[in-house]
């Protein structure tokens, strides 16, 4: 079997973006809908359409239906979204600029590194800490352990893909070893924070997160969008590229610090989720093909769905509790993965 052209796609780019946004707004309403306060989806829109100015539609029965509405669904919607959307697109852009479909945003050390700044604050300032010093904390650490990565793994002026997973396996270690200690010796209190922001969840979700989240998220996916023709470029091979005119550590450069970028301010507010940057790229290039110009933002609007879903199901699988964040993904990403390796190594190329 022979492999498509760069720029060739499966299925109509286009058609396949139109029914992830639509698939996205419905999951969307079907999320604000749910919750202990009953919520139909008529009195959402009818809420929604109020605050723009237009008195269509019923607003909630509930008396505590709006507040319930803008002060925790949306919020909360709102950072599941993009949040997810910067994942599936960091991942789409880390595979693409080392041609290699398990390239994921953890290898480079950014989640790691995130949770060593939220552990050392979190035991610093202790179990009342307040959110926003943890969020920067970690948002700070994950960007200077991407840097200490890159920088590491360079070589004679270039960086190596090996040199660069190997070092991130190194610095992750490393990583895991400061926040085992932070645990050890911090109170039961902030052990407890510490443990639960690593499993990552949007319970805390605020407009204020998704203000400094979704400006973040809509620079970096739109620079990434612009690196599209030279991410199909680089995909016939370093050499064929760099004759193509395409600075191919230039460009490797410029993908680390938006993948940096992307994933630490999403971190930052929601703690570590895992799978989401590394399955989402993977699927939708077996649906769109490996053009980037479709498959970023494809990848996008696809990640933001999975962690809509997935929040969905941590706040509604079990009753009264809302379950970590990152071990849905973990377990729905895990199994699904392996089935997509399998599917790899029984094709010729290797890439779906």
């Amino acid at each position: 079997m022979s492999k498509p052209a760069p720029g060739h796609a499966r299925v109509g780019g286009a058609a396949v973006l139109i029914i992830l946004a639509v698939g996205l707004l419905a999951l969307a309403l079907v999320s604000a809908c749910i919750g202990q306060v009953p919520t139909s989806p008529a009195e959402v829109i009818g809420s929604v359409l109020h605050r723009v100015g237009l008195d269509l539609g019923p607003m909630p029965s509930h008396p505590a239906g709006e507040v319930t509405l803008w002060q925790v669904r949306f919020p909360r919607v709102a950072l599941a979204i993009v949040v997810g959307a910067g994942l599936g697109c960091a991942g789409a852009l880390l595979q693409g600029v080392f041609a290699n479909p398990l390239a994921e945003p953890g290898v480079i050390g950014v989640s790691a590194g995130a949770a060593v700044g939220a552990s050392a604050v979190i035991v610093t300032g202790g179990s009342f800490v307040a959110g926003p010093a943890v969020a920067a904390a970690a948002f700070v650490t994950g960007l200077i352990t991407t840097a200490l990565v890159y920088l590491l793994a360079r070589s004679e002026g270039r960086t190596e893909v090996v040199t660069l997973v190997l070092t991130g396996v190194a610095i992750n270690a490393f990583a895991g070893g400061l926040i085992a200690f932070f645990t050890f010796v911090a109170d039961p209190a902030a052990r407890d924070q510490i443990v639960f922001w690593q499993l990552g969840s949007l319970n805390g979700a605020t407009w204020n997160a998704v203000a400094v989240v979704a400006p973040m998220a809509a620079v970096g996916i739109a620079l990434t969008m612009l690196l599209a023709p030279k991410l199909d470029l680089l995909a016939l091979g370093e050499s064929a590229a760099g004759h193509l005119g395409v600075n191919v550590e230039r460009l490797r450069q410029i993908a680390v610090v938006l993948v940096a970028l992307l994933v630490s301010s999403s971190v930052a507010f929601t703690g570590i989720i895992l799978f989401v940057g590394l399955v989402v790229p993977h699927l939708m290039r077996m649906i769109v093909g490996p053009g980037h110009r479709m498959l970023i933002p494809a990848s996008a609007l696809c990640g933001a769905i999975v962690l809509l879903a997935a929040d969905l199901g941590a706040r509604t699988l079990v009753p009264n509790a809302d379950l970590p964040l990152g071990m849905l993904t973990s377990l729905v990403g895990g199994p699904f993965f392996f089935w997509m390796l399998r599917r790899t190594r029984r094709q010729q190329g290797g890439w779906a």
